[in-house]
């Protein structure tokens, strides 16, 4: 394997990454980063640490009515940043190579569903939508918006001290701001809600797995952006794509663990370096 390129001067690394994607069946990976110039805070940050906070794991929410009722809470505090974020210059630069061919297919760790706003309806929802919810007990879906308007009728003005928000639209929030929250039922059989995303200690979906790995396998390029790979899901495809000998590009600011499988690393803030890939391989003909 070639070893992993990573270029100091932006513009110069830009046009090496428009060199290695033009033309090709380009199979996208996105993460929290691509989000954060939408004013969604993400994981980790640049160090590559998880910021403050420990989240709900799939286990505590199914085990402990306590749990839900301070997921929920925190949740509905949270859900107003991820229900007024708007696609940022990085999003709508993703389904700009898309619709021009050079993207063949869109992976998001993300939850927001910012990608499907932007225009690239067919993204893969690595780990579900926060603009769904799904009963645990009859499977039936809903819209989180009418979630979010029953929650408001039945705890009236909410308390919201305006907490940290996090990138999965959950809010930090103190014990006394939960206590007394009341949580909606399925109005279906009133069964236990449960937003439609993978939590931690939660499996992906076979098939939606499969899905992502024949993607992956029939791209000629793997774009990774704004991930730290730091858990398995996303990692794994990276692995899968160096295996098959398809090149990987990280465009990331920050440290990754596919750092070492890459073919070109940059350090860009994503957003003007998208716009500027996008640019690139639509416009004229790249040097070299």
């Amino acid at each position: 394997m070639a070893e992993p390129v990573t270029v100091a001067e932006p513009s110069a690394g830009v046009e090496a990454l428009a060199r290695l994607v033009a033309g090709r069946g380009v199979v996208v990976l996105s993460g929290a980063g691509l989000s954060t110039e939408s004013g969604i805070p993400d994981y980790r940050g640049e160090t590559g640490s998880r910021r403050r906070g420990s989240p709900m794991t799939y286990q505590e929410f199914t085990g402990s009515e306590a749990a839900r009722r301070r997921y929920w809470a925190r949740s509905h505090a949270g859900w107003r940043t991820i229900a007024r974020a708007e696609p940022n210059a990085g999003h709508r630069a993703v389904e700009r190579l898309r619709r021009s061919g050079h993207v063949s297919a869109v992976i998001t760790q993300n939850v927001d569903g910012l990608h499907r706003a932007a225009g690239t309806r067919d993204a893969v929802e690595l780990h579900g939508g926060l603009d769904r919810v799904v009963c645990l007990t009859c499977r039936h879906l809903s819209s989180r918006t009418e979630l979010d308007r029953r929650l408001t009728e039945l705890n009236g003005e909410f308390a919201d001290p305006g907490a940290d928000r996090r990138a999965d639209g959950d809010a930090v929030l103190p014990d006394s701001a939960m206590q007394g929250f009341r949580v909606a039922p399925c109005t279906e059989c009133g069964g236990v809600l449960k937003p439609d995303v993978v939590f931690f200690g939660e499996s992906v979906p076979k098939p939606r797995v499969e899905r992502c790995f024949d993607l992956v396998a029939a791209g000629q390029v793997l774009l990774v952006l704004g991930s730290s790979l730091t858990v398995m899901s996303g990692l794994r495809f990276v692995r899968q794509a160096a295996k098959d000998g398809t090149p990987v590009a990280i465009v990331n600011q920050g440290p990754t663990r596919g750092d070492e499988l890459a073919t070109a690393r940059l350090a860009l803030p994503l957003g003007p370096a998208l716009v500027e890939l996008a640019d690139l391989v639509g416009g004229a003909a790249l040097r070299g």
